[in-house]
């Protein structure tokens, strides 16, 4: 489970999060109004213009924009933040939440225009590092590989973060210590918009009851060392550059100002602007929120369904064994309602033998709404015929 991103629907367990009593001390107590393709500052309490937002960002190093990963209307926004910004001043960067630090030099040489998008997906295992669909982002990295934007990997390797969840950062070798940042744990604010995100999850059975504070305190650890990892690589990066960098991450590091703009600002008091949108339910015309919740909070419409569908299949691989194996049984994604188990290995998808995860999401990539996908399996000893077919399941809205 992973709180990389905020479901930012109006609903009443999401209600809480986007009315929190938290982060400025100045705004914190004061609510606005957000609509529909409206922009609100935090500061005036009422929509500004689209070039107000921009130049009021001039003197910032650091801007912010928050995400729901799989909506495509907010990396529009991003997108279109980052080509406002650039007019303004062509000293600009990129800092991404999608990769790992440890890809740094596949990111250089898509910059300076040395890799095609075939290439870059699969050099940088973009479906092995990130797995949402590439058509998401590709407007945002076309755009900074026609200006020779430097991008910057900001992120933890996902195994490092898997140990700080299970055991705690000392529990971290020697080598992974001088990669990896020790995290900040103690900021009540931040813990408790954690919890309260938390708590709005529909958790799995094993997490509640007596194991729900230790599971917890495993997650806040976990998001905890993203920020202040994704703060320490962006301001590490920054020391390179002569302008403004922005940073794209899922708005759950970044609400009420709390998260990797946090922890960034405490150690190097470099000024900075977050954004974040949030849906707008259709039938509702606004949404109430607190005005510490983000500098500006930019209102969308909800979408009826995700533009690229999510596969939702866990895969690994085993040692002496070719085959790719479904890690645990889909519990999203169009695979939710498939008959996969987990432990199945797959033999072939429409004929095909696959022998490398990102391969393999680079063909489901593929499929839009409606298409088919027929799996070959092999459970218990026996071949088994699945049907994958893209459609929209219950959860496959938005997703966290």
């Amino acid at each position: 489970m992973v709180i990389s991103t905020v479901f930012m629907t109006f609903a009443d367990e999401e209600e809480r999060i986007l009315r929190l009593k938290i982060g400025d001390k100045d705004l914190k107590d004061k609510m606005m109004e957000v609509s529909i393709d409206t922009i609100c500052s935090a500061k005036k309490g009422k929509p500004v213009p689209f070039a107000d937002m921009i130049q009021e960002m001039t003197g910032s190093r650091f801007i912010y924009v928050g995400e729901t990963h799989n909506s495509f209307p907010m990396h529009q926004i991003q997108a279109k933040i980052i080509s406002a910004l650039y007019e303004q001043d062509r000293n600009l960067s990129v800092g991404l939440e999608m990769f790992p630090v440890t890809c740094q030099e596949t990111l250089n040489r898509w910059s300076l225009g040395i890799l095609s998008e075939c290439e870059f997906i699969k050099t940088g295992q973009w479906y092995v590092n990130w797995n949402f669909n590439f058509g998401f982002y590709k407007k945002i990295f076309q755009f900074a590989k026609e200006k020779s934007l430097p991008m910057y990997a900001l992120n933890a390797p996902r195994d490092i973060i898997s140990q700080i969840r299970m055991k705690g950062w000392e529990a971290l070798s020697e080598e992974e210590k001088e990669l990896i940042p020790k995290p900040e744990l103690g900021h009540e604010e931040h813990r408790s918009l954690i919890r309260t995100i938390f708590e709005s999850t529909d958790l799995p059975l094993q997490m509640k009851g007596k194991g729900l504070e230790m599971a917890f305190e495993g997650l806040y650890r976990a998001q905890s060392a993203w920020d202040e990892t994704m703060a320490f690589y962006a301001l590490k990066a920054l020391e390179k550059e002569e302008g403004k960098m922005v940073v794209l991450a899922g708005s759950g590091h970044l609400l009420y100002n709390l998260g990797i703009n946090r922890r960034a600002f405490e150690k190097s008091c470099l000024p900075f602007k977050t954004v974040v949108c949030v849906v707008i339910p259709e039938g509702q015309q606004t949404v109430e929120v607190s005005r510490s919740l983000a500098d500006y909070v930019w209102g969308i419409p909800e979408e009826e369904k995700p533009v690229f569908p999510s596969v939702g299949l866990s895969l690994k691989k085993i040692n002496g064994l070719e085959n790719l194996v479904i890690d645990k049984k889909p519990a999203d994604g169009v695979a939710k309602d498939g008959n996969f188990e987990k432990g199945d290995a797959i033999l072939s998808v429409d004929g095909k033998a696959f022998n490398d995860i990102n391969e393999l999401r680079i063909y489901l990539a593929h499929f839009k709404w409606g298409d088919e996908a027929k799996f070959l399996l092999l459970r218990d000893a026996e071949e088994v015929q699945v049907a994958l077919k893209f459609l929209v399941v219950e959860n496959e809205k938005e997703k966290k």
